[in-house]
């Protein structure tokens, strides 16, 4: 794989995974096919999570380019507890620090990053080319982890929606570039 292109989806009307996309998402999917159409990268393959606000965030620019959008479960948003938590966000937080901290019915940060590492090893070792991979916030910054392993809750809280980073092997190094700046 030459470049990972990771997107995080457009606003959303709510949580659920079938939760669509604001009017405001839809012109922010609008615009990312734009920008990624402009970047010059070649993406040969997308990748989503398959709940609906990834598919489409994605799929004005998979049109654009003629691609299929595949999905793949690993690209899911991590389940932070299966009952309401009034301090979700501070639960969050702590995950971070505790990458085993694990609510009744979540997912830790550490079995969420090995769900979406494991579709990176494939990746790594399969594709050529390009590849675009739209997920959530969460295990987007979970994700980056990978690369960087300073990214932590306030990197989380800072993503935008959507969001775009590039990953990409230098030298035997990896690099990530945050290019979204709308």
């Amino acid at each position: 794989m030459n470049k990972l292109i990771l997107v995080r989806h457009s606003e959303t009307e709510g949580q659920h995974e079938d939760s669509p996309l604001t009017k405001q998402g839809v012109r922010q999917s609008q615009v990312l096919a734009q920008f990624l159409d402009r970047s010059g990268y070649e993406v040969t393959k997308i990748i989503s999570s398959p709940f609906l606000r990834a598919i489409e965030t994605i799929k004005p620019f998979a049109h654009k380019k003629g691609l299929n959008i595949q999905t793949d479960d690993r690209l899911e948003e991590r389940i932070l507890s299966h009952e309401p938590l009034d301090d979700w966000e501070e639960v969050l937080h702590d995950t971070f620090q505790d990458h085993d901290l694990k609510m009744n019915g979540g997912e830790s940060s550490k079995e969420a990053k090995q769900r979406v590492l494991s579709l990176i090893e494939e990746l790594e070792d399969q594709e050529s080319g390009n590849v675009l991979l739209v997920t959530h916030g969460n295990l987007l910054a979970l994700l980056l982890q990978k690369y960087n392993h300073e990214i932590g809750f306030y990197h989380w809280k800072r993503l935008s929606r959507p969001d775009v980073f590039v990953v990409q092997k230098y030298a035997g190094e990896y690099t990530v570039e945050r290019v979204w700046d709308q």
